[in-house]
């Protein structure tokens, strides 16, 4: 007996031993490049800063006064409107990424299934190239002198000599462009496991188009649809290049506020705070969104 029990101990100690040689870089590569990091701003967030943005002693809750908008010359609602900005832009682009996505994985599946990773690998092939070319593309589209902003000069929308970017409505562009395909690929996986006797149900029963659809086919690709809410809005609410290149100053998100204070404003507690404020928000985010993937019972498949 003690005997069996020593050797269930010595594969228990051999099977911690692989898990460990398996998972310690990836566990080593978190603690180095997420968890020292932010342990770092912590940190920062609660230090003073110098007349040249550095962090200096002594401790000091000021720059989260920053964050809500207090300073020498009173309150300013500038950073919240950032925020509220930040998260209408990307619950906009998320929900573009959305409406465009049904189409096109219902395309793909209609298609023969020797074509069908083809015209996965089509749209996942442009987010191989650097964000920053494909956002400085979206720039040339929705320029002053594009079609997209001549035909805006021809209707009336925009002034002469005006381009859709910088704006608002570029930023919402780029971003939806840009994370399409971490919307199309787990919708895909769910509606390729479709149960098509319930359509055939539906059909049975008169029910067609639209009602068909949300009856027999949406609560089918609720956990793909879940999973592409968060693989969108989280990197887009925190995103920098689109907003910076496409938006500029009339259309400024949390990502470009929080690297001017480390770039061209420096202030280094200050940029650390508002990065903290962004953490939390995402984590609150991933919480509500495990709370709806759980009461809508996509929680295995959608779960982060």
């Amino acid at each position: 007996m003690k005997r069996a029990k020593t050797e269930v101990e010595l594969e228990a100690g051999r099977q911690r031993r692989r898990l460990m040689a398996s998972s310690g870089p990836g566990l080593a590569w978190i603690m180095l490049f997420l968890i020292l990091p932010s342990a770092v701003l912590l940190g920062i967030a609660f230090f003073s800063s110098d007349d040249y943005g550095n962090p200096v002693m002594p401790l000091s809750t000021q720059a989260f006064g920053q964050v809500a908008g207090y300073s020498l010359l009173g309150w300013d609602p500038g950073n919240i409107l950032v925020f509220l900005r930040s998260l209408k832009q990307a619950g906009i682009a998320t929900l573009v990424s959305a409406l465009l996505s049904y189409p096109l994985v219902f395309f793909i599946l209609s298609q023969r299934p020797s074509l069908r990773p083809l015209l996965l690998l089509f749209i996942v092939l442009p987010s191989w190239t650097n964000q920053v070319v494909r956002t400085y593309a979206w720039l040339e589209l929705l320029g002053p002198n594009a079609p997209v902003s001549w035909l805006g000069h021809t209707l009336g929308f925009l002034p002469p000599d005006l381009g859709m970017a910088p704006g608002g409505f570029a930023v919402t562009t780029g971003l939806a462009y840009n994370y399409l395909p971490y919307m199309i690929v787990p919708l895909y996986a769910s509606a390729e496991k479709l149960d098509w006797t319930l359509v055939e149900a539906g059909r049975d029963l008169y029910a067609s188009g639209l009602r068909l659809f949300w009856h027999t086919v949406f609560p089918q690709t609720v956990p793909g649809l879940l999973s592409g809410i968060i693989f969108v809005a989280i990197p887009a609410f925190g995103d920098y290049v689109v907003p910076q290149l496409l938006g500029g100053d009339k259309a400024m998100m949390i990502g470009s506020l929080i690297a001017n204070q480390f770039t061209e404003t420096p202030d280094w507690p200050y940029g650390a705070a508002l990065t903290l404020i962004m953490l939390v928000f995402t984590a609150a985010g991933l919480v509500a969104f495990r709370v709806v993937s759980q009461k809508v019972g996509g929680a295995e498949e959608a779960a982060v």
